[in-house]
């Protein structure tokens, strides 16, 4: 265990620039630390950068800045500026035949659903809701989890194709922390319970959906905008960030670590590194300044590839809403960005941002003709766009796209985590630091938590 930092300005290595990076990072710089952000990949922002394609900026998916953290969004806020634009949540979601609004609403339940299913699903809703309780003990993964949540007939109905399909994992190899973390609950569901006489909840209860009425804020350049501003603050408060920049090796004693940066080998040591890379990265990194158990552990911690096309087409609009999510198709979900206010060119076209989850080197992952033909497929089946429309691709993709919590996780990312907090300069944190599911705001939060707690140190 290495010496704690000096009283001095810190010196601080935060390995990405995320946003969960750049805000710890902005944090420490206001505090009056030296800070250094390396980033292997040319553009800042990880899973919230903008992509450029000729003249149109596209996002990694969908990524809008929530006002949940009353304090980071008004930061966010003001440092974005005039660039900042509201827009009211329209997401939706294929419910058998049907698009109805996301988190899914009572009515379009009623409407989705057969009768009989219906009634299968009400009745198995009670049922989970009287015997929760004594459930409780007998949830070991992710099946049981939801089942005693939703009930039998809910989860056969909703839950279980599309999680095993999403994943590519069957609910019952997931975790049950996975359904606590990662889920996102059903309005309508809880609509039922708020007329059931039976209020107990369970173990296995799903993380809290976005609200049903609800303001999002985004930027004419995309998502890219938040992370820019970010950095910006941050270089005028004298930080540095390094893109392009790949490190080969860190040492926790003494504090230091060796990168290649534009051809040549650098080296940085100071007081602190703060992770937000993969965890698998960080003990890679590491050698053998981290014990051999905890490089087993590590690598039973898996993520979920993710590729995500940014598909310009010749159409003014193409979707109703920011986003669709898909149950029976080869993408999980739709975007269309200009919904929220991007700045399309030529102006009387519009992108599609189409997502999947993947497999590493796989035919979503290459980005095959036979996967854009199946994508072709589905885009005209939902009425969304015609392959003579389709003015060009662009192809993104993440190997680290989402952790994946497989049953036992936790017990691994424990073993991880206490080696880690025991260790006076070192920190990992935030989505794939963390091995957790933040939205931004909750990302840069983390951020913000782990520099006060080093400034605190000093």
């Amino acid at each position: 265990m290495s010496s704690r930092m000096s009283n001095s300005s810190p010196r601080v290595l935060i390995i990405g620039s995320g946003v969960c990076g750049l805000y710890a990072g902005l944090t420490l710089a206001r505090g009056g630390a030296e800070v250094t952000i390396l980033e292997k990949e040319p553009r800042i922002g990880g899973l919230a950068a903008g992509f450029k394609f000729g003249e149109n900026f596209c996002d990694f998916g969908v990524h809008m800045l929530h006002a949940f953290n009353k304090k980071i969004f008004e930061d966010c806020a003001a440092l974005m500026g005039k660039e900042k634009i509201e827009v009211a949540l329209d997401a939706r979601i294929r419910w058998g035949d049907t698009s109805c609004r996301y988190p899914l609403k009572f009515k379009d339940m009623l409407s989705a659903m057969p009768p009989f299913t219906l009634f299968r699903c009400v009745t198995g809703l009670l049922i989970a809701e009287i015997t929760g309780a004594k459930r409780s003990k007998e949830i070991h993964n992710a099946e049981d989890a939801l089942i005693a949540f939703y009930g039998a007939p809910l989860y056969e109905y909703f839950f279980e194709e599309f999680t095993h399909k999403y994943w590519n994992i069957h609910p019952r190899d997931l975790s049950a922390e996975f359904i606590r973390r990662k889920m996102p609950r059903l309005s309508a569901v809880d609509v039922l319970r708020k007329i059931s006489p039976f209020k107990k909840r369970n173990s296995g209860e799903a993380t809290e959906s976005a609200l049903d009425k609800e303001t999002l804020h985004y930027s004419k350049t995309g998502s890219e905008t938040l992370p820019r501003s970010l950095a910006n603050e941050f270089g005028k408060l004298g930080g540095t960030i390094l893109t392009e920049a790949n490190l080969s090796s860190l040492s926790l004693s003494p504090c230091q670590a060796i990168y290649q940066h534009e051809n040549q080998e650098k080296s940085w040591q100071g007081d602190h590194i703060i992770n937000t890379a993969p965890l698998h990265i960080l003990f890679d990194l590491l050698g053998a300044d981290a014990p051999q158990k905890l490089h087993t552990a590590v690598a039973s911690l898996k993520y979920k590839p993710t590729v995500v096309f940014a598909v310009l087409v010749n159409a003014d609009k193409c979707m109703t809403g920011q986003y669709t999510y898909y149950r029976n198709r080869t993408f999980h979900r739709v975007g269309e960005p200009k919904n929220a206010g991007l700045v399309v060119k030529p102006h009387d076209h519009t992108i599609l941002v189409i997502e999947a989850t993947c497999e590493l080197d796989d035919y979503k992952w290459r980005g095959t003709e036979d996967y854009k033909n199946e994508i072709i497929v589905g885009l005209e089946e939902e009425s969304i766009c015609r392959e003579e429309d389709i003015v060009s691709w662009n192809l993104m993709r993440s190997p680290h796209g989402y952790p994946i919590y497989t049953n036992g996780f936790d017990t691994h990312l424990d073993e991880l985590q206490a080696w880690i907090d025991q260790e006076q300069n070192l920190t990992s944190t935030g989505r794939q630091g963390g091995f957790c599911y933040p939205a931004m705001h909750t990302a840069m939060q983390l951020g913000k938590d782990a520099a006060l707690g080093l400034l605190e140190k000093r």
